[in-house]
């Protein structure tokens, strides 16, 4: 077996137990804080979306950190800190007694969470650029097979050993994966050109935010996390509209993870796609069956027609993340590219913020099935930017990036 395929496989195998228990938490959030004390349900509600998301704000500024230093020292390096980090964060939440030191340890575990980021990195800065997409749809299963069971198999061990244990085997289960990168991986040296430019932070934030195909792709990634986590929070209460069952709490879990299981069937197809006729094209494409597949999901009155929409939906939006990643492959320099998907990185994490609290503001004026009409607009709104910045040629990343950091300099 070859270097680069070994390596494939162990990342795909830690991104399996990463991803999994970073949302073996979310079933007993809620129950967790109430173990600190007597609190109103009110309080525990505040707590939960604060602890909740702590995660996602420390993660969109250390996001870019963590990719400017791979690039300097290597991914490995930067996936082992944040894997142990990870696992001694999560192990200390299983020994805390207040809500406040809990808010803590979420946003220490922010400033740790890099690990799948990184990994996409990894793998695509050792994959050549005609097979991005297929490579990085292929972690990406990964990751979201770690989603799908994370929070089935964290309640499952909240039942069964209680809080605390269930924190220290999650905290186990992330050592593993370390232990797999830190024994496992061989990283391949990345020669730099002779002609690499060293540029700086500033240059490159600068060329970002003024490219109008990369600035595009930026604000599209964002799009896409804020369609996605909108109605996140507030699909169990949909779904308890849409049926009398009592295992709402089971059917809600049912419904979220349909969503997954249309991602992981075909993220690895839409990345093969997009290798054989362009990144820009099917990332297009996706974003407009979004907008076909979710929009129904505000008029259905059965829950089964609800599970076969979110399923449709999964298959579409299960592309996106891959192709944004595989076309910031293509565009930017090899030295910087950590650096470059590290500012996308959080471009994500900051839709991932702004999701869940716009579809509860939205919600509570309008209603839940609201969000998903508006959910739909902001497919199209991505849409927009994309085909704005494909309407003419524009001019190469690299060349753009240079003559940003000659107008620093100058």
């Amino acid at each position: 077996m070859n270097v680069q395929k070994r390596n494939f496989i162990i990342i795909w195998i830690s991104n399996v137990l990463v991803a999994g228990t970073m949302t073996m938490i979310m079933p007993f959030l809620s129950l967790y804080i109430e173990t600190f004390g007597d609190y109103s349900d009110a309080y525990v509600q505040k707590w939960a979306g604060l602890i909740f998301g702590a995660t996602f704000v420390t993660a969109f500024i250390m996001s870019p950190v963590w990719g400017r230093v791979a690039d300097k020292y290597g991914f490995k390096p930067i996936l082992l800190v944040n894997g142990f980090g990870i696992a001694t964060s999560v192990f200390l939440m299983g020994f805390v007694n207040s809500v406040e030191t809990f808010f803590i340890l979420r946003l220490l575990n922010g400033v740790v969470s890099g690990f799948i980021p990184t990994s996409l990195a990894f793998i695509s800065s050792q994959t050549a650029k005609e097979e991005a997409g297929k490579m990085l749809g292929t972690l990406q299963m990964g990751s979201v097979t770690g989603t799908l069971f994370g929070p089935l198999l964290g309640g499952l061990l909240a039942d069964a050993f209680g809080f605390q244990y269930t924190f220290v085997i999650t905290s186990i289960s992330v050592i593993i994966a370390a232990l797999l990168v830190l024994f496992g991986i061989r990283e391949q040296i990345r020669v730099k050109s002779t002609k690499a430019i060293p540029y700086s932070r500033k240059s490159i934030l600068s060329g970002l935010l003024h490219h109008r195909l990369m600035l595009n792709v930026m604000i599209v990634t964002s799009l896409i996390q804020i369609g996605n986590f909108s109605i996140q929070p507030l699909l169990s209460l949909y779904v308890a509209q849409l049926t009398e069952a009592k295992d709402v709490a089971f059917l809600a879990g049912l419904t979220f993870s349909a969503t997954g299981l249309g991602n992981l069937l075909f993220a690895r197809q839409w990345g093969k796609l997009g290798d054989d006729i362009g990144y820009e094209k099917v990332l297009s494409l996706l974003l407009v069956l979004s907008f076909v597949f979710i929009i129904p999901q505000a008029f259905v009155t059965e829950l089964w027609h609800l599970i076969i929409l979110r399923i449709l939906f999964g298959i579409a939006i299960g592309g996106m993340i891959p192709l944004t990643t595989a076309l910031i492959r293509r565009e930017a320099p090899v030295h910087i590219q950590g650096e470059v998907m590290g500012y996308n990185t959080s471009f994500r994490f900051l839709g991932n913020i702004i999701g869940p609290m716009f579809g509860g503001i939205l919600s509570a004026f309008i209603g839940i099935s609201s969000v998903f009409i508006v959910t739909g607009l902001l497919f199209l709104l991505g849409f927009a930017f994309l085909f704005y910045a494909n309407r003419r040629p524009g001019i190469d990343f690299e060349d753009f990036l240079a003559s940003e950091e000659q107008a620093q300099k100058s």
